[in-house]
């Protein structure tokens, strides 16, 4: 078990090398512009803005984001991001971002240490261990540890929904 835990930790360390995170100077930015800078997440950050939750994760945090990139957003059925966006579905969209969100910094070794973890939604996403992979629910973990001055991004490969 500590093999796998330290292999899993391991791979979620690559994503701290990729020096995401980091302004020109090496000062960490906040996790909204980290994740613009990093530009795999273009349809989260529409989102965020659409949500009102942009100055929300430029706050003091920390926070813990799971974030899933364009191509997760893809994989949504048809029409669904379009109508997440509209102004009169702005609760549901709140509703999905707010799940992907947890207070506090849990880093990489944090993340795969847990079973289920509390979003600011007030919902739990599932987390799972699979050989090397990280899963939250239906998402795979495919980056992990990329720090920014008010807390930790963890890229998936899906958008996780909450059950209600």
């Amino acid at each position: 078990m500590r093999t796998k835990i330290a292999v899993v930790i391991g791979v979620f360390l690559l994503g701290s090398s990729l020096g995401l995170g980091q302004g020109k100077r090496g000062a960490p930015k906040d996790i909204v512009d980290t994740a613009v800078e990093a530009g795999m997440f273009k349809t989260l950050a529409t989102a965020l803005k659409a949500a009102g939750l942009v100055e929300t994760l430029k706050a003091k945090g920390p926070f813990t984001v799971f974030a899933p990139t364009d191509e997760a957003f893809a994989k949504l059925p048809p029409g669904t991001l379009e109508d997440l966006l509209k102004p009169e579905n702005k609760a549901k969209l709140v509703s999905i971002l707010t799940y992907h969100v947890v207070a506090g910094k849990l880093m990489a070794a944090d993340v795969a240490k847990e079973r289920s973890i509390k979003t600011l939604n007030g919902e739990v996403l599932r987390i799972q261990v699979v050989g090397n992979t990280v899963m939250v629910d239906n998402a795979k973990v495919i980056k992990a540890d990329i720090v920014a001055s008010n807390g930790v991004i963890h890229v998936i490969d899906a958008v996780v929904l909450p059950k209600q």
